[in-house]
């Protein structure tokens, strides 16, 4: 047997823990390098690094420790029927809800306390109140979330949040009066503490001075410690996002019974799954979003894994150490040198269109306004002629972020990998410098021929029609709030020897499509780049012929049809328009550069 590694005898560690303090021996607790997640008892906490610093191993911690307090001290079904419909007061009451079950562990325990205040520090890092220069821009649920848990736990608030506070402080105080000590009085019970919570929602007028529809007593908020049966029957982060503007107060956790229009993915360690639908929500006590088709999934998709138990989702830097990435960079800007001067001059051809739609335009022969230099001589021969001025307009240029999604395949090898890869870096910074956010993703298998899933199938004896027999690698090469320059280095990963595998196109796409609809930018553009239809061996010889490319063909229509994402594709070789409604092919892959801009320029030119 392989010697236990310092990483795995840590995550065993913070395994027993998060049982312990959740009191449920059934949790088990696993790495992450994409949003924290609870999906039932298995928990998903940022990957802290091979090396094991503090910082990062305390972040974890804390993550960990707030995903098990919420998992003995919440109960989601009370929740969900207290909160108030109000989306801004939803997210208030979420923030303080989350205080109160971290704030007892806190003050229980010391090293809990500390690692929920480095978690803490993490997910401030991605919050506007750090940057709030006005009291508007100051989020309410963080304010109130910050104050809450300074006056139950005695922490002083994070030096990074002290100035964006200050600006809505003394406001909230005149507002709530003594409402944090009736608060503190009834910590420990969920129902008291929430119908409080509603009251100084009321006092800051951010919902309305209705009485609460009494609750029956008797649906199980008892014992508000065990919670573990109710969140059981999650669905998985990938198949319940949501549009919402996230809490970034939360900690990472996943979201209870019917609860989630509150997220947003930031791409930081800033989401508890309760608040973060982005990351998944569960089926329940209440109905989720009915007016939008897109967050349930057909049933007529019929296409399953035989098991998810060996897929990944990791970020670049966590499959290969940082001199090996530096140096697979390196290689990359080389053997790209003579083309990366000609998608630069496309890509400052791409910003000039942008920053172009962004300028501002006038609106002539206005009844008022301010006076049209050349409209001059009309005033003096006319002093009382109308229509002789002119007004400023901003044009509409709506809040936009784009994914990459990159085939990871082994027929992208060479070439093709390479120039994509360049591609994607030169329109991240372009699109970075006109305020556009991008995400690069890519997918592709942890093995060939179907790894550790078709070794199970084959000890269970191969049933038939086993679905998907492979295990999936999707990769996190730069997260839609991350600075270009953090992540610039991350590209050159495409270029190691064995990491482009097979390709299961359908549930990439899903993937990639979960993460935008937990961005809260109003448009959302998708685009895929690939060179050939989904292939994987494992599955193909064990599911129909044509299992994984109908699999794909049901999920773009899906899209297409009922999703606010706007998708398109580029073939390399490959005749993708026979999947994709907005999509074009490219025979050879340094067209490709050109391409993606030229598609994303028609977007942002048309409607």
């Amino acid at each position: 047997m392989a010697e236990e590694s310092k990483l795995d005898r840590f995550r065993n560690a913070l395994t027993g823990t998060a049982r312990a303090v959740a009191e449920n021996a059934e949790i088990e607790v696993s790495w992450t390098s994409d949003t924290p997640a609870q999906v039932g008892n298995s928990v998903r906490v940022p990957m802290p690094g091979r090396k094991l610093e503090a910082g990062p191993v305390a972040i974890a911690r804390g993550v960990a420790d707030s995903f098990a307090l919420k998992q003995r001290h919440h109960n989601a079904p009370l929740h969900n029927r207290m909160r108030p419909s109000d989306p801004l007061a939803r997210q208030a009451f979420d923030a303080v809800e989350q205080v109160r079950w971290e704030a007892i562990g806190a003050r229980a325990m010391s090293g809990t306390r500390a690692n929920l205040a480095a978690a803490l520090d993490k997910r401030l890092a991605a919050d506007t109140i750090t940057r709030a220069e006005r009291a508007e821009d100051v989020p309410m649920a963080t304010a109130l979330a910050l104050m809450l848990r300074e006056h139950l736990t005695g922490e002083a608030i994070p030096e990074a949040a002290q100035d964006g506070l200050n600006l809505r402080r003394e406001a909230i105080r005149s507002a709530i009066g003594d409402d944090f000590d009736t608060l503190a009085s009834a910590i420990t019970d969920q129902r008291a503490f929430q119908k409080l919570s509603l009251d100084m929602l009321r006092h800051l007028e951010m919902v309305e001075s209705e009485p609460q529809p009494d609750m029956p007593e008797d649906e199980g908020d008892e014992d508000e410690g065990s919670e573990s049966e109710q969140d059981q029957d999650q669905d998985t982060p990938e198949e319940q996002p949501s549009d919402q503007q996230q809490n970034p107060l939360e900690a990472a956790a996943q979201p209870e019974d019917g609860e989630g229009e509150d997220g947003e993915d930031d791409g930081e360690f800033d989401a508890d799954g309760e608040f973060d639908p982005g990351e998944g929500d569960e089926e329940g006590m209440m109905p989720v979003r009915p007016n939008r088709p897109w967050t349930e999934l057909p049933d007529d998709f019929d296409y399953r894994a035989f098991t998810t138990d060996f897929d990944e989702i990791t970020g670049a830097s966590e499959l290969c150490d940082e001199e090996e990435l530096t140096r697979l960079r390196t290689y990359l800007d080389a053997q790209l040198k003579g083309l990366q001067g000609v998608v630069t001059k496309l890509a400052n051809r791409l910003q000039r269109r942008l920053m172009a739609q962004q300028n501002r335009s006038w609106d002539f022969d206005q009844e008022e306004g301010l006076l049209d230099a050349a409209r001059l001589a009309r005033v003096v021969v006319s002093p009382g002629s109308s229509l002789s001025y002119k007004m400023e307009r901003d044009q509409e240029f709506k809040d936009t972020v784009v994914t990459l999604l990159i085939d990871n395949s082994g027929s992208m090898r060479g070439r093709p990998i390479s120039i994509a890869a360049i591609s994607a870096d030169v329109l991240a910074r372009t699109l970075e410098r006109c305020g556009v956010k991008t995400e690069i993703l890519g997918f592709t298998t942890r093995a060939w021929k179907g790894g550790q899933s078709r070794e199970q199938w084959l000890s269970k004896g191969k049933p038939e029609t086993p679905g998907r027999l492979n295990d999936l690698r999707h990769i996190v090469y730069k997260q839609a709030d991350e600075p270009w320059r953090r992540a610039r280095r991350n590209l050159g990963l495409m270029m190691r020897e064995g990491l482009l595998k097979e390709n299961i196109d359908g549930e990439a796409l899903m993937w990639a499509h979960s993460r935008l609809l937990a961005r809260p930018e109003d448009r959302r553009i998708l685009m895929v780049i690939s060179d050939g239809a989904p292939v994987d061996d494992s599955t193909l010889s064990v599911n129909s012929a044509g299992y994984l490319e109908a699999h794909l063909r049901k999920v773009i229509e899906w899209i297409e049809k009922k999703s606010p994402v706007e998708l398109m594709a580029i073939g390399i070789g490959h005749d993708v328009t026979r999947y994709y409604r907005r999509a074009v092919t490219i025979m050879d892959a340094e067209q490709l550069g050109g391409t993606m801009i030229e598609q994303l320029a028609g977007l942002f030119e048309g409607d």
